[in-house]
């Protein structure tokens, strides 16, 4: 029995020993997973090492804010998920009694960073027009609306409209528009400083991809219009540029090259520049919005720097004033977006006017917002149906939608 005691009890200790040790290693290693983690505390989402418990904590608190301040911010309405980081927002409001039929969209990417917010056009081609829902199911959209201005016969986007970083349009009457960054959002009344430059001098371009507004203006098409620029005004004249080179000149359309645009202008300008040997198109925006990845136009303004501002008369809006259906897009302090339709023109929903919509919009937290193409064109979508009541069921066809989507990772 001594023998047996005397053999068992280094053992003992040795384990014991062991165990401690092991013990220390583990409490050394957990506290230094967060130091780990803490350069990069996404790493998970593209190595596919967890985050730490630290991280998804935090993560996890912040959704739990966002759904409380939801919920006391839209105390009495309907309140849908739509997905992690975005709320569904339904309710009634009555103006001097009378109802009116509201839908909201409220997004966080500071929530959710794998939402984006993407303006999407209807077809291949800047001419044409598409149901919101076959525009939101080819982007794999889980929500939509309607988007700015568009001529109606042939649904041209009427203003700046960039996407990806690429210009489509752009502005008319320099209307605000609202820029989407990776993580922010910001809003101006938006200017286009665009030129052809050549080695025989420069001419100033007035506009891009946009119907003709003057005999006098120049105009670039690029191949997003079309497959052809539109026919010259009377003394105009266009040229066809690719990789730098002239290409073609006519008094009548000319073919527009996928790797170039063609200028439509007053020939005596163009005659200026047709002998010279390179063409460089230089397009910029004021505001210089280096890091903007889309721009999507509208106007007038409905709230600026947190303050009501119509300035509906300035941008040459005029005609919408009156109580209509209205869609309009804002962002909030902490760079939540928020997106709104309001229906009109029945009984059981009135509409409202600009300043009834901006009144709402500030109420609802906007630092700034813009109204968008309203009236028959507003229309919300969310996980593929259309939640309004459009005069037109499902929607009219429309020139362009802001969509909300998943990022897609390669």
């Amino acid at each position: 029995m001594d023998t047996t005691l005397t053999l068992e009890r280094p053992i003992l200790e040795k384990t014991a020993t062991s165990a401690a040790a092991l013990a220390v290693l583990l409490v050394f290693t957990i506290t230094q997973i967060p130091t780990i983690f803490a350069k990069d505390t996404e790493i998970g989402l593209y190595t596919g090492i967890s985050p730490t418990i630290n991280y998804i904590a935090e993560q996890r608190e912040k959704e739990i804010t966002f759904d409380k301040n939801i919920k006391l911010k839209y105390s009495g309405a309907k309140i849908t998920d739509i997905e992690k980081g975005v709320k569904h927002i339904k309710m009634i409001r009555y103006f001097n009694g009378r109802p009116v039929r509201i839908n909201l969209i409220e997004l966080s990417t500071d929530v959710n960073s794998n939402l984006e917010v993407v303006p999407a056009i209807a077809s291949d081609t800047l001419a044409s027009r598409n149901k919101i829902s076959n525009i939101a199911q080819r982007e794999h959209a889980i929500a939509a609306i309607n988007g700015g201005y568009f001529k109606p016969q042939s649904g041209v986007p009427l203003g700046t409209l960039m996407i990806n970083k690429k210009v489509y349009t752009g502005p008319i009457y320099d209307r605000v528009a609202m820029g989407i960054f990776d993580k922010s959002y910001d809003m101006a009344r938006v200017q286009l400083k665009a030129k052809l430059n050549t080695n025989k001098g420069g001419i100033k371009i007035d506009n891009i991809n946009q119907p003709r507004m003057l005999s006098t203006n120049t105009l670039v098409y690029t191949s997003d219009w079309g497959k052809y620029s539109p026919p010259c005004p009377k003394y105009g004249k266009a040229i066809a540029v690719s990789d730098g080179k002239l290409l073609a000149e006519s008094h009548g359309s000319l073919e527009i090259p996928e790797d170039g645009f063609v200028v439509v202008a007053p020939e005596k300008a163009l005659n200026q520049i047709t002998k010279a040997d390179k063409f460089e198109l230089e397009i910029k925006m004021n505001p210089q919005w280096e890091e903007v990845n889309h721009i999507i136009s509208g106007g007038p303004y409905l709230v600026k720097n947190n303050e009501i501002y119509v300035d509906m008369t300035a941008q040459k809006l005029a005609a919408i004033g009156g109580r209509n259906p209205r869609t309009a897009i804002g962002y909030t302090k902490d760079n939540h977006l928020i997106m709104m339709t309001a229906d009109g023109r029945e009984g059981a929903s009135i509409g409202l006017t600009l300043m009834e919509l901006a009144s709402l919009m500030k109420e609802f937290g906007c630092v700034n917002a813009m109204n968008l193409d309203g009236g028959g064109s507003t229309v919300m979508y969310v996980n593929g149906a259309v939640v309004n009541k459009p005069a037109v069921q499902g929607g009219i066809p429309l020139s362009h939608t802001l969509t909300i989507s998943q990022k897609k990772y390669s």
